[in-house]
């Protein structure tokens, strides 16, 4: 067996007898002064174990085909009316969706961008409007000329007052002309204006009664609107309540539906009853109540270059686009889902930087004053870049996409519009955060309490010498 004596033998850590060693004040400064050292420097390794470091890499992006960008907005447009806003989407794999509604609202605003009333309802989607054949023509003029001196006085005069805002150089005002002159005969006819006058057909000219058009916030030609008199009194701050007509256009369709507007109202009273027959539910609808348009919702886009395109359009209307303005207010544009502030925090705390390019046209407007002329066009090109983060704590992943974002005003040749162009970078940043290992910890503790206490030892034994030295040659002592 092997004696206790040997294995004595290697230890390496042999005791000196307490009445061989000797105790002094620098001994015992040092000490105090390592005992702090000790603790401070593993105080700072501590915080550093706890805290985590990032690692970030450029790599190809790793979306697939089926992988879908989400791009949240919220636009107001002053000048815009909801009645024909559209916004469309396009990219360069050939997609093509016009005039999308399931996943966005607008909301009618007033010249401080606040909404007037609820939301504006787009309606369903009606067939393809029917005219009177292109050849006919006609003419007389059965309905009334309307300007704005006399306007209000056949608005309070007659229940109903249906307008139709045109204008002559409108390929549509002309097909709807000889169709609309032929009811308005009609309804005269029928309903003589000095006898019953319980319903006027009439017209104005947006070429000539520009403001009476603004006023009542006409954007497409033709647009027929429904006057109801008193319905103006309903309303606070003297607010005309009306409807816009969105129905067939050849004769008997617009007889069918004056007929339908009139039935309600007794011969001899002048008491508006509101709601009526049903029959053109879908052809008329209530009419915006202001000239501007808040747009807001997200779509779903391919991850490929692609335009968001925000514009006035209808396919039996016509627009002035000398008169039309794209001036905007950008409340939010983003890309992705939106991070809950909680998680952004968290994730801002490791990486600084992160998400200060998430919203970068926030709160910014684009007005066009009209410097530089009619047909004007505003393009916001934006390059986006995707960063994943893997969080060491739980592996969670964070997807976030920062844009960068050049605005111009050009004029165009075509119909003005508020164009963003979208491009996605091939290249994402992936950021990855990195725990340190317990062991590197304990590794590191280690060596701070060994090398402390070593170094304590040397300036003890130096300055232990030191001080012999000199009481040796304070007592005249030779070497």
């Amino acid at each position: 067996m092997i004696s206790s004596g040997k294995i004595k033998s290697v230890d390496f850590y042999r005791k000196i007898p307490r009445d061989l060693t000797e105790a002094s004040l620098s001994g015992a400064g040092l000490s105090i002064v390592a005992a702090l050292a000790m603790m401070f420097l593993f105080g700072m390794e501590l915080n550093n174990y706890m805290t985590f470091s990032t690692s970030t890499s450029v790599i190809i992006d790793q979306s697939t085909d089926g992988d879908f960008l989400r791009i949240e907005f919220n636009i107001s447009f002053p000048a815009l009316s909801c009645e024909f806003a559209s916004l469309d989407i396009s990219d360069v794999l050939g997609t093509n969706r016009l005039n999308i509604t399931k996943t966005i609202r607008k909301f009618s605003i007033g010249p401080d961008l606040r909404p007037t009333g609820s939301e504006f309802q787009s309606g369903p989607a009606l067939h393809n409007i029917k005219h009177g054949d292109e050849g006919d023509e006609y003419s007389g003029d059965g309905s009334i000329s309307l300007t704005a001196h006399n306007f209000e006085k056949f608005s309070h005069h007659h229940p109903i007052l249906v307008v139709n805002f045109y204008a002559p150089w409108c390929y549509w005002s002309n097909r709807l002309k000889p169709s609309w002159e032929k009811a308005a005969k009609i309804m005269r006819e029928r309903y003589d204006p000095e006898i019953d006058g319980r319903i006027l057909l009439a017209k104005v000219d947006c070429t000539q009664e520009a403001d009476l058009c603004r006023r009542n916030h006409i954007q497409g030609y033709p647009s027929i609107r429904i006057f109801r008199r008193g319905s103006d009194l309903r309303e606070d701050h003297g607010h005309h309540e009306h409807e816009s007509y969105y129905g067939d256009r050849d004769t008997d369709s617009l007889v069918k539906t004056m007929e339908a507007l009139v039935a309600p109202i007794p011969l001899e009273s002048e008491k508006l009853v509101l709601g009526g027959s049903n029959e053109t539910g879908n052809a008329k609808r209530l009419a915006p109540l202001t000239g501007g348009c808040r747009i807001e919702g997200h779509v779903r886009v391919k991850k490929v270059p692609g335009n968001l395109i925000i514009s006035a359009h209808s396919g039996t209307h016509s627009f002035d686009t000398s008169q039309m303005n794209m001036s905007h207010y950008i409340s939010h544009l983003s890309f992705g889902r939106t991070i809950a502030p909680k998680v952004m925090s968290d994730v801002k705390r490791l990486i600084p930087y992160l998400g200060r390019s998430h919203e970068r046209l926030n709160g910014r407007s684009f007005i066009n004053h009209r410097d530089i002329g009619a047909n004007v066009t505003i393009e916001h090109y934006l390059q986006i870049v995707k960063t994943e983060v893997i969080t060491g704590r739980s592996n969670k992943l964070i997807e976030e996409y920062e844009y960068t974002a050049h605005s111009s005003l050009i004029q165009s040749l075509n119909i003005p519009v508020a164009k963003f162009h979208f491009e996605l970078s091939p290249m994402q940043v992936l950021v990855t955060e990195n725990k340190k290992s317990f062991s590197h910890f304990i590794t590191n503790v280690c060596a701070i309490i060994g090398g402390v206490f070593t170094v304590a030892g040397i300036l003890d034994s130096i300055l232990h010498n030191t001080l012999r030295l000199v009481k040796k040659v304070e007592l005249g002592k030779n070497f």
